[in-house]
């Protein structure tokens, strides 16, 4: 059962982070976003094409050299070939941002415990951009995706009494799995982020989805504790290959 919902969450995960730049090279999903999730300037090596890996590679080295881009590949558990990281790493690609998918199997019905303000993809962008210090163009490249994204994003914040921020995040409900994205809180260790899932979670069952899944960074144990309060358990790992010396 874990292992179909890993594989519902992959498949809803690429759909979620779905720029409007994105076309595919024999069978790799390449996307070109200029914006600062990596989940949408990556490649996804979804099926094993007919081109050798090196001429794949340099026709992919081309796309990401022409878009000001540096190159990195999304390496899950499902990548093609299947030998694809042990490949990249004998041609020494470095590993960066290990990421971990978590999953909720039974999303039960609970209160929402706080009112959420809905915000529109670009005020979204704009909230969690300025938290995290992002620049203009990334907030812009933010925006764009959410608002053109193959699935509906829905944003909120929770705010205190006097309307100051406390926590912002989003939900992608598409059938009856919801996904979790861009989860920040404007004032950690508080409780406010899991008030603010708790109120998503509540909201999302109410629009039908009976499943959730997430991304978490590997070594961000405060989150992933939060997450497993949640109900939440660790479903895979991926990680990102490239060339560069830094992707930042």
């Amino acid at each position: 059962m874990l292992d179909a919902l890993a594989l519902r969450a992959e498949m809803a995960g690429l759909d979620a982070s779905a720029p409007p730049q994105q076309a595919d090279i024999d069978g790799w999903l390449i996307r070109l976003s200029p914006g600062k999730a990596k989940r949408s300037r990556c490649i996804n090596a979804l099926h094993q094409g007919t081109l050798p890996l090196d001429d794949l590679l340099a026709r992919c080295q081309q796309a990401y050299d022409a878009a000001g881009l540096p190159l990195a590949i999304r390496v899950t558990p499902w990548s093609q070939p299947a030998d694809l990281d042990a490949r990249l790493a004998a041609k020494g690609w470095g590993v960066f941002d290990a990421a971990d998918v978590m999953v909720l199997d039974r999303l039960t019905p609970e209160p929402a415990p706080a009112a959420l303000q809905a915000l529109d993809a670009p005020a979204y962008a704009a909230v969690v951009g300025a938290l995290r210090g992002s620049s203009s163009t990334a907030i812009a490249a933010h925006a764009e995706r959410i608002a053109n994204a193959p699935v509906t994003y829905q944003g909120f914040a929770l705010n205190d009494a006097g309307g100051a921020l406390l926590a912002c995040g989003q939900m992608v409900v598409d059938d009856d799995i919801v996904g979790l994205y861009d989860v920040f809180s404007a004032v950690p260790r508080h409780g406010h982020a899991e008030r603010l899932c708790r109120a998503l979670l509540a909201l999302a069952h109410a629009q039908g989805a009976r499943q959730a899944y997430l991304q978490v960074g590997s070594d961000n144990s405060v989150a992933q504790r939060l997450y497993a309060r949640l109900g939440f358990v660790f479903a895979y790992r991926y990680h990102y290959r490239s060339p560069e010396t830094e992707l930042a």
